[in-house]
């Protein structure tokens, strides 16, 4: 059952589109992630869906409660942790979490009942009485989304949780996060980073410039690219027109185009195709300036979709 529902979401800041005409569905108990570089229009999508910033076009429901007309309800069901830490530095860990559990209702013993489980969950009740300002970047992070869990959510939205956090305490995020999962949570999860989104999301959607480009399982995804992409920045862009041919008709091809000035061939068996690629080069005498041949992964396969690097 779908316990997210978005349908062509628009966001606008004057001429410039931050999300165009977005639509997907998330499953309950599903980590679904949406994968693009700083500025892929992530954390807008993210913003509307929690009901801090009204859509200029579409619809989205969460839990079956609509975003603008029911923001009460939605703000409810689910827990929000921005990329920014939203932590009181000078409160301990307890009373950061004792303030925003009573934002959202809680008090007494259910309220300190819930402090403890998500302090455990974090790995912080040890330092559950020390001052906010003396954790670690990683800490803090962990705390955010211990914030984000206080009144038990459906839904958790994770913007780009791990942002300048040690792998340790990377690592310490993804484990809880797939507990979580287990415990039948449902996880919106945005990152820029290829690996986080291979290694937790069920699903993973490709964001660019507002635009949903993609959408599947990370290994359907990959499946995208076959046996490896090439791409190659060739002397003379004029003769691409005469190389198609040859290269579309190779059985170790599986579709050759060109955008601009790079010839890019999707291969079947990429060292065969390579070897295809410079002999019809040499045929025509056409010197190759520049090659690379992408691996399957979901940072190729984004290499593939925008004609740039995740990070770039």
């Amino acid at each position: 059952m779908a316990i997210i529902e978005v349908q062509g979401l628009l966001k606008k800041y004057g001429e410039r589109v931050a999300v165009g005409d977005v639509s997907f569905s998330v499953e309950q108990g599903e980590i679904f992630g949406l994968l693009g570089p700083n500025g892929a229009g992530k954390t807008t999508l993210l913003s509307m869906l929690a009901t801090l910033l009204p859509p200029d076009g579409g619809r989205a429901a969460i839990c079956g409660h609509d975003v603008v007309r029911q923001r009460d309800r939605v703000q409810r069901c689910i827990g929000f942790v921005p990329q920014e830490l939203a932590l009181y530095p000078t409160l301990s860990a307890r009373e950061n979490l004792a303030f925003f559990g009573r934002i959202y209702g809680l008090r007494g013993r259910q309220l300190e009942e819930r402090i403890v489980a998500v302090l455990d969950l974090v790995g912080l009740r040890a330092r559950a009485d020390d001052a906010v300002h003396t954790f670690s970047g990683g800490m803090k992070r962990r705390l955010n989304i211990a914030v984000g869990l206080i009144h038990e959510p459906q839904v958790l939205f994770l913007d780009e949780p791990t942002v300048g956090v040690d792998p340790q305490s990377r690592n310490f995020i993804f484990e809880h996060i797939e507990r979580l999962k287990a415990q039948g949570l449902t996880v919106l999860y945005t990152t820029h980073y290829m690996e986080e989104a291979e290694r937790l999301c069920d699903r993973v959607a490709i964001m660019d410039e507002g635009r949903l480009l993609a959408l599947d399982t990370p290994q359907g995804l990959i499946r995208l690219l076959g046996g490896g992409v090439i791409r190659a920045k060739l002397a003379a862009e004029s003769a691409l027109h005469a190389l198609m041919p040859s290269l579309s008709a190779s059985p170790h091809v599986r579709a050759a185009s060109q955008r601009e000035g790079w010839l890019t061939l999707e291969a079947h068996d990429a060292s065969r195709a390579l070897l295809e690629l410079v002999s019809v080069c040499n045929a025509h005498h056409v010197p190759i300036l520049s090659l690379e041949v992408l691996e399957p992964n979901l940072e190729s396969v984004f290499l593939h979709l925008t004609g740039k690097r995740l990070r770039d």
